[in-house]
């Protein structure tokens, strides 16, 4: 492997995770302040997610044909231009520029270009690593390259806070540029050529989602994308809701996407590093965390018993998903890698589809039933994992 054109492509993800945790925390609050309401803002993300779903497998195959390095560039370059269209719209309607008639649009489009451009760089990178790693190896080079990513999300909310009291504009352009170096990065260390030969194109096109070694792997990863989704885009109500007595609620919020990301990274490294399970028990073991942790927040409604929560969800799915990842991945031939990568990018982003018609009306009802409904879904998943034997193989 070509360490240093694997290390831009963690560094790229890595300013992708930036972002994305950023847009996250800081979007929703000032979209509402500035007049939006809370299924608006949640549809900005939902439109974006729509576009990363219908064009993420299209992404990896594409990279099967036209190399893993100018795909993923193609992708960063799409997320940088995100941020700056992102953050334009709300500049000048703050600045009464702009007549707020436009905001949520405008907001749509910015989000949309992080959609439909942004989700070429994951299949990208995945399908790389996928050709250039040895089948023993293949879990713990995915949970590396997730984890760069998640120690952006991490490093998101703390270099942004520290940027934003410079501007509400800088977090924004800084993470843009940082998207930009990291694309010139991979063009300059990165070889851009598959695995595949030229005329095994065709092949790599034919695989389908619906196979038997495929359709298993994204009905889970579909499902821990909801539960996830809902969980993320609810944080900054939740706490607002429930905890408006705290002081600093905005460094709070901060604190909670910090501690998911800090237990995910923790998990991954000393479950698929230090002493490594197999993809079966990282499976199960994931999915139970998972449900344990929404039940003890529908359960326990105290901002102590919530951060251990957080945590708790934090190693579950530090566990599953670069369970469901090199699962996946092994039970392709490696003509297929950037076809399955795109595959399962496609599903990630369905939870943020359905966060604003399901969980948001369940959460509007009562926050507690979002927590249970996730807790019953994952339960749904561990039994589906136990009984279904293609994950009995990996």
């Amino acid at each position: 492997m070509n360490k240093s054109g694997s290390s831009w492509l963690k560094f790229g993800l890595f300013t992708v995770g930036l972002g994305q945790s950023f847009v996250f925390v800081i979007v929703p609050p000032l979209a509402r302040e500035l007049g939006l309401s809370e299924v608006q803002t949640s549809s900005i993300f939902a439109f974006s997610a729509i576009g990363w779903a219908l064009t993420s497998a299209a992404w990896g195959r594409a990279s099967d044909k036209y190399g893993r390095r100018n795909i993923a560039i193609l992708g960063l370059l799409g997320y940088s231009a995100s941020l700056i269209a992102m953050i334009t719209p709300l500049f000048l309607v703050e600045k009464n520029f702009l007549d707020l008639v436009f905001l949520f649009p405008l907001l749509v489009f910015g989000r949309m270009l992080n959609g439909l451009l942004g989700s070429a760089t994951r299949p990208a990178s995945f399908a790389y690593v996928a050709d250039t790693s040895s089948e023993d190896k293949r879990t713990v080079k995915f949970a590396r390259l997730e984890s760069s990513f998640l120690i952006g999300t991490v490093a998101g909310p703390l270099i942004g806070g520290f940027l934003i009291l410079i501007s509400k504009e800088t977090p924004f352009y800084i993470f843009s540029i940082l998207g930009i170096i990291a694309s010139i990065g991979i063009y300059k260390n990165l070889e851009n050529k598959s695995s595949i030969p030229s005329n095994n194109i065709k092949s790599s096109q034919k695989v389908s989602w619906t196979s038997n070694t495929v359709w298993p792997f994204l009905f889970i990863a579909s499902i821990s994308s909801l539960c996830l989704a809902s969980l993320i885009q609810t944080i900054g109500f939740y706490l607002f809701d429930t905890f408006s007595s705290i002081d600093d609620l905005p460094v709070v919020i901060s604190m909670t996407f910090a501690l998911l990301s800090i237990s995910t990274i923790v998990s991954q490294y000393i479950f698929t590093d230090a002493f490594p399970l197999s993809n079966n028990k990282l499976l199960i073991y994931g999915i139970l965390l998972l449900s344990f942790s929404y039940t003890v927040m529908a359960l326990y409604p105290k901002i102590s018993v919530y951060y251990l929560a957080i945590i708790v969800n934090g190693l579950g799915g530090g566990l599953l998903r670069p369970a469901i990842s090199s699962s996946l991945s092994l039970a392709q031939s490696p003509e297929h890698q950037g076809s399955v990568a795109g595959y399962l990018g496609s599903v990630y982003p369905i939870g943020h589809i359905l966060t604003p018609v399901l969980a948001m009306p369940i959460y509007a009802y009562n926050p507690a039933y979002l927590y249970y409904f996730s807790s019953i879904l994952c339960l749904i998943c561990f039994i589906f994992i136990i009984t279904n034997p293609v994950f009995k193989q990996k």
